[in-house]
C-alpha cells in the first residue's frame, strides 16, 4: 500500500463540499487537487499539506508535523503530518482548513509544457 486508504478517506470526506476536486496518482500517494492546485495528498501515513510559506513556522510546531523533504531539499509550504497526530479531528480540521486557506489565495502553477 503505497498509502492510507483510511486517511485518503478522511481527506476526501473533509473536501466533499468543495467545488473542483480532482484526486490524481502522484509522488507515490494519493493528491487532492482543488481548484486546479495541489492542496492535500496523503502518503504511506501522513498527509501532506501545501500551506502559506509564511504561516510553516507556526505550523510546524504542532505534534507530528515535519517538513516535506522528497529530493533531500526542503520544500517550503508543504509540510507532512503523521496519522497519528491527526487521530484527533481538531487536530485533523486544524491542517484540511489550512491548507484550504491558502489554496484559496494562491496562483495556480503554470503549465511547464
Amino acid at each position: 500500500m503505497a498509502y492510507s486508504e483510511e486517511l485518503a478517506e478522511r481527506v476526501r470526506s473533509a473536501l466533499v463540499d468543495h467545488n473542483a476536486v480532482e484526486e490524481k496518482k502522484m509522488m507515490g500517494g494519493l493528491t487532492f487537487m482543488v481548484n486546479g492546485k495541489m492542496c492535500v495528498g496523503v502518503h504511506k501515513e501522513e498527509i501532506m499539506c501545501r500551506i502559506d510559506p509564511d504561516r510553516q513556522d507556526e505550523a510546524l510546531k504542532k505534534p507530528g508535523s515535519r517538513v516535506m523533504n522528497f529530493t533531500g531539499k526542503p520544500m517550503r509550504g508543504f509540510v507532512f503530518v503523521s496519522a497519528k497526530a491527526l487521530k484527533n479531528e481538531n487536530a485533523f480540521n486544524y491542517w484540511i482548513d489550512l491548507a484550504l486557506k491558502y489554496n484559496a489565495v494562491v496562483k495556480p502553477s503554470k503549465n511547464r509544457r
